[in-house]
């Protein structure tokens, strides 16, 4: 063990005073992450399973069709037997364009698969598994600028939601929900002052496992019906009713 001077810092409290970084990024440059293709469009491909909508891919895919023009598409894998139809027009109405008009694809393909994957070069790379996985690579493609800090608050809540939250025992939930509550007495968002990934993993598997029907803290109880006032969060949660 290393022992330093600022061990027991709360880390959470030096980003109160920055300036918040705004979501739209339009300048930002898709081939830095993506990767160049001689101009064909970089279409990004989930699976994922019908029996547990992932919430917070398509809040993400909701934002950003706000920032870039996103080709999008609903598919059903040939082993699948049904999908409920609002899980078929999960994207809404999309209209026909050409296809070089657009900047990204988004094809989600629902599919019995254990863990939600995705691929966005179907020949050279190995899928992302794993719902808090996925949402950080879609997250990245805002190109927010991030210090260490936020980017490590980010990562541990995305952890805490997956192995807490959605795996977690009763204790382990009650945890869960007094970290936020300490977080959420500080800031409005998870992380600071904007809406990030912590937020939307957080909010998804909230609503998958139920937990919020549960005795919860009046902070996360607030901070719950902030993200759903948000028109992305409030069309993903359509899909469970």
């Amino acid at each position: 063990m290393i022992q330093t001077p600022d061990a027991d810092l709360d880390v959470t409290n030096i980003i109160q005073a920055e300036e918040p970084a705004a979501l739209a990024t339009s300048a930002f440059d898709l081939n830095s992450v993506l990767g160049k293709d001689y101009g064909a469009l970089k279409d990004i491909v989930i699976n994922a399973n019908p029996a547990s909508p992932p919430l917070s891919l398509l809040v993400l895919h909701r934002l950003l069709c706000d920032h870039y023009r996103v080709l999008s598409a609903v598919h059903t894998h040939s082993a699948v037997q049904r999908v409920p139809p609002h899980l078929l027009k999960c994207f809404g109405e999309q209209k026909q364009q050409p296809r070089h008009e657009y900047q990204l694809g988004f094809t989600l393909i629902w599919k019995d698969v254990p863990k939600t994957q995705m691929k966005f070069s179907v020949q050279t790379m190995c899928p992302i598994e794993g719902e808090g996985n996925i949402a950080r690579f879609l997250f990245s493609l805002f190109g927010r600028k991030q210090d260490a800090v936020s980017l490590t608050l980010m990562d541990s809540w995305v952890d805490t939601a997956v192995f807490q939250l959605k795996e977690g025992s009763s204790k382990e939930k009650a945890a869960v929900f007094r970290s936020m509550n300490s977080a959420l007495g500080k800031s409005p968002w998870l992380v600071g002052n904007e809406l990030t990934v912590a937020d939307v993993v957080l909010w998804s598997a909230l609503r998958q496992t139920g937990a919020c029907g549960a005795v919860v803290p009046a902070s996360v109880q607030k901070w719950m019906g902030a993200c759903e006032n948000l028109a992305p969060f409030h069309t993903a949660l359509q899909l469970l009713r």
